[in-house]
């Protein structure tokens, strides 16, 4: 199978590289920096030569965005929109143009679509589309707006021979270095890894092994089309979900931060605190109805699997430089 990767570089696209690329099909990832032989270049918004990659494959999965790891000033939410929409508009030109256009296009999409909610989970049937909530910061309701866009660019792309797939994605847990699972578990070590503002925000997430077979099980699925939520069946509040990560890796303890020291460690590490105080309650209705069944629906199995091999890559990581440093 041919799969190209729009901004597969990233965390997400690193993980789905990995494994497809490992499972025997042809990858090619589609990326501002091209540099392996299986890397091409685009500037996220002009049609151009890499969409000749597009005519021809069985599956397209466009991952490009600007990184929401950031603060979320007025200059950034910018960035964060225009190259979301405009790379699922320019991934829909060229598939719109291909002589043999993609059987499926899998199109990013994120759970923070749905509202900040902590008395019901949100699933694509009943689930209610954020953005007019009270008591929360006037700019969350731009994050929705984002992903409302985002959608739309898809949606409006005119692909009549290619299903069309929206992933309303939690956030992806894998041990790979930097991504939210590594941020979280040095917290943790660190004895930090406490609730942040009481912790009664829900934290949804996904396995990097469900997330790969969720993504393979929609390109089979020829059923399926329009927005998925990509999220174990088991989300759970912020502080149980930090307790049990902190039993994963067998800290007894972590200090608890309150809202202001949120901030404060956010603007450190420029990022920002929707991604730790939104509550994000979304199930996987569609998934599930379908037939999917999760490796890993609940989070201590998932903790303790991904701290089994973060500690198994840093022991490698580690008899890595021994050697190096015995040979020099």
């Amino acid at each position: 199978m041919k799969v190209v990767l729009p901004g597969g570089t990233g965390q997400v696209g690193t993980i789905l590289d990995r494994a497809l690329t490992a499972a025997g099909h042809d990858v090619t990832v589609v990326t501002r920096r091209p540099e392996r032989a299986h890397d091409i270049g685009w500037d996220g918004a002009t049609l151009d030569r890499w969409a000749a990659a597009i005519d021809g494959c069985d599956v397209v999965i466009n991952l490009a965005g600007r990184s929401v790891s950031c603060r979320y000033s007025a200059e950034n939410l910018q960035a964060m929109m225009d190259s979301r929409v405009d790379s699922a508009r320019v991934v829909g030109e060229a598939i719109a143009a291909a002589a043999r256009p993609p059987r499926v296009w899998l199109q990013m999409s994120t759970a923070t679509v749905y509202a900040h909610r902590f008395d019901a989970a949100h699933d694509e049937a009943t689930g209610v589309i954020g953005g007019s909530e009270t008591g929360v910061p006037d700019y969350w309701a731009y994050s929705v707006e984002i992903a409302k866009n985002w959608e739309r660019a898809q949606a409006e792309a005119h692909t009549p021979a290619t299903r069309k797939v929206a992933l309303r994605s939690a956030m992806v847990m894998s041990p790979d270095r930097g991504g939210v699972f590594d941020v979280l578990s040095r917290l943790v070590r660190l004895g930090l890894g406490g609730p942040v503002a009481g912790g009664a925000q829900y934290v949804s997430w996904i396995h990097d092994e469900d997330f790969v077979r969720a993504v393979e099980f929609l390109i089979d699925g020829d059923d399926l089309e329009g927005p998925v939520n990509l999220a174990a069946p088991g989300p759970l509040p912020h502080r149980d979900f930090m307790r049990a990560l902190r039993t994963a890796w067998g800290v007894p303890v972590g200090l608890p931060a309150t809202r202001w020291m949120a901030e404060v460690g956010a603007f450190a590490l420029r990022s920002d605190t929707e991604l730790l105080l939104k509550s994000r309650r979304v199930v996987p209705g569609r998934l599930r109805a379908a037939g999917f069944t999760f490796a890993y629906s609940e989070w201590e199995k998932a903790a303790a699997s991904l701290v089994q091999r973060a500690r198994l890559a840093r022991g490698a990581s580690s008899r890595a430089r021994e050697a190096s440093s015995e040979a020099v």
